[in-house]
Order: C-alpha cells, then structure tokens, then sequence
C-alpha cells in the first residue's frame, strides 16, 4: 500500500464528515438566517429616517428606538381598531344570520317547490357526524395553534432584535466588516450597502404608492354601496394587498365581502367582482411600471424574481425578491463594460434602416 494512500482516505472521510456537519448545521439554523435576513432588510427601510435623526445630532440609538415606535404605534393602532370593527360586525352578521337563513330558504322553497324549514336544517346540522368529527378535531388542534402563535411570536421578536441592532449599530458594523478588506474592498462594500439602503427605500415607495392608489379605489367602491366603515376597510386593502405577498390580495378582499354580507349578500358579489378585476389592473398595469421606475428593473424581471424567491423562501422571499434582485443589478451594472451600438444594432433598436439596393441579375431584366 503506498504511503501517501491511507492519509487521503482518511482526509476523504474527514472531508465527508465535515460536509454532513455543515449541512446538518445549515437545515437547522435555516430558520435563523431567514429571520437574520428579513432583520437586515427592515434595517436597510428605516436606514434613511435613521440617518436624518441622526444627522441632526440625535444619538442613532435613540433615533433607531423611536422609529421603531412609531411603526409599532402605528400598527397596534390599526390592528385595534380593525379588531374592533371585525368584532361589531361579527356580532351584527351573527345577530342576522337567521334572518338570512330564512330568506334563502325561502327563495329556495320558491324556485324549486321545495318545503325546506330553518328548524329541520338545523337539526340535522347538530346530529350530523360530520359536526362532531369537525368539533373533535378542532378541540384536538387548539394546542398546534398555541404553539404556532407563539412560535410566530417569538420569531417577531427575534426579526425586531436583529433589526434593532443592524439599524442602531450601523456604522459600526460596515467599519468592522471593512477593516478585514483591503482598501478596494471596502469602497465596494460601502457602495453596495448605499446601493442597498436606495433600492430598499425605492420598493417601499413603490408599495407605499400602490397601497394609497388600491385605497382610494376600493374606498370609492365601498362608499358607493355604502358599506359600513369604509375608510378603515379601505385602508386594510390598500396595506395588507401590497406588503403581504402571495395571500395579501385573499386576505385584502375577505374582510370588505364579509361585511358587505352584512349588508346585501349581492354586495358581497360585487366587491368580489372588483377586487378580482383591480387586481389584474394592479398586477398588468400598475405593478410594472412602479416597480420599475422606483426600483429601476425591468417588469419582468421583477416579475421572475417575485417568483423565484417565492419558490426559494416563500412569502418572505417574495417580499425581499424585488429589493435583493435590484441591488444586485445595479450593483453588477459598474462592472459590465459597455460598447458603443454598431449601424446594424442601432436598426434593431427601432431606427429607420436604409433602402437595400436592388441587384439586377445577368439574364434578368
């Protein structure tokens, strides 16, 4: 056996077991690092505010305290008022609910020349296996939903940690990663992280103005047919449409036709209808060109990359695609050399090209 033979096996395994190590290791921080990146990407939002308050000779550890205190003023406020409102109108929806079991059962009994009645219906309801399956099953799951909510509660936590101290410790952090880099480096990590912080704060704009443009519809809508609290549902569209991808759209228009039941079940079509037809306006339309003037990508790459970080890290990655996609771009862009369009391009391009001269052929006249 010659010498050198059993020390590469046992570098081969030692390299084998530090690879299983690693991967191990990696699928179980996975979590971890996602909350860190969604940390790192809220700290690149509030950057700028940060920034301004620190300029003006507050310390960044307050200034990053206080905006941090508005957003959470701002949203338990919303959330309140939202909870108030959906509990009145359940309340309401459940004190009628009877009325229009009866008016269906009616129009029922009416077209089909049926002799249906509320009290049989609800009889068979309650001594229905499928109730009582639904009711154990449901009895059997509150302690999954507790630990989910905690769990989401905990990881709110450690999102709003990171983001803390990634806003508050900014400067410190970017002179800590560039004094391991050489000078060249460094400028290149400085103008990636400013590069970060502008697309960043150019997403948030963009959604910012999609979520006022998709309020002011549906308020318009809502107040026309007259449904109850139309400002606040108006508002709930406008923000849970635009920065809760993927479900945000479902999650939006449930609660207007919930309430609009209240009113007339045909409300209820009707705010369906235009939620479903906004929706393609804002995906075909609105979305693209936002997207692309704020965030300076093209519509269809920031509709891919929507897509590709959906199948990455789901929801998550399908908020932070766009952002991450855009810095990368523009970032990139410097060192891409250019050169200047030669005549045959330029005609591509959508300029006029010349006339082809015609050949006449000998033989032919």
């Amino acid at each position: 056996m010659p010498r050198w033979l059993p020390r590469a096996i046992v570098l081969a395994l030692a390299l084998v077991a530090c690879f299983q190590l690693g991967s191990w290791a990696f699928h179980q921080l996975i979590g971890l690092l996602v909350n860190i990146l969604i940390a790192f990407f809220l700290a690149l939002a509030i950057e700028p505010a940060v920034a301004r308050m620190s300029a003006r000779g507050m310390r960044r550890g307050l200034a990053t305290f206080l905006v941090f205190l508005g957003v959470f003023i701002a949203a338990a406020g919303f959330v309140v008022l939202l909870g108030s409102m959906l509990a009145g109108q359940i309340v309401d929806m459940v004190e009628g609910f009877p009325r229009y079991l009866d008016r269906v059962i009616d129009s029922i009994n009416t077209t089909f020349h049926t002799k249906l009645s509320r009290l049989a219906i609800q009889d068979s309801l309650l001594h229905s296996d499928w109730l009582q399956k639904y009711v154990q099953n449901s009895a059997t799951g509150v302690l999954d939903v507790s630990a989910t909510v905690l769990g989401g509660l905990f990881r709110l936590l450690t999102v709003g940690l990171f983001s803390f101290y990634f806003a508050a410790d900014g400067p410190r952090l970017r002179r800590a990663l560039c004094s391991v880099l050489p000078p060249a480096k460094q400028s290149e990590v400085l103008r990636a992280w400013e590069i970060a912080v502008a697309k960043t704060g150019g997403y948030l704009y963009s959604r910012g103005l999609m979520a006022l443009v998709s309020g002011i519809a549906h308020y318009v809508v809502f107040a026309v047919l007259d449904v109850p609290y139309a400002p606040a549902l108006a508002v709930w569209v406008g923000l849970v449409s635009q920065f809760i991808p993927t479900i945000g759209t479902y999650l939006a228009g449930a609660l207007p036709m919930l309430i609009a039941f209240t009113v007339d079940p045909w409300y209820a079509l009707y705010v369906l209808g235009f939620v479903v037809i906004y929706q393609q306006f804002e995906n075909y339309v609105l979305q693209p060109k936002l997207t692309a003037r704020t965030v300076d990508i093209h519509p269809a790459v920031a509709f891919g990359s929507v897509i590709a970080g959906t199948a990455l890290l789901g929801a998550v990655g399908a908020l932070i695609a766009i952002p991450a996609v855009a810095t990368l771009q523009a970032f990139l862009g410097a060192y891409v050399k250019r050169y200047a369009l030669t005549e045959g391009a330029e005609g591509a391009e959508g300029a006029t090209p010349r006339r082809s001269r015609r050949v006449r052929l000998p033989g032919l006249r």
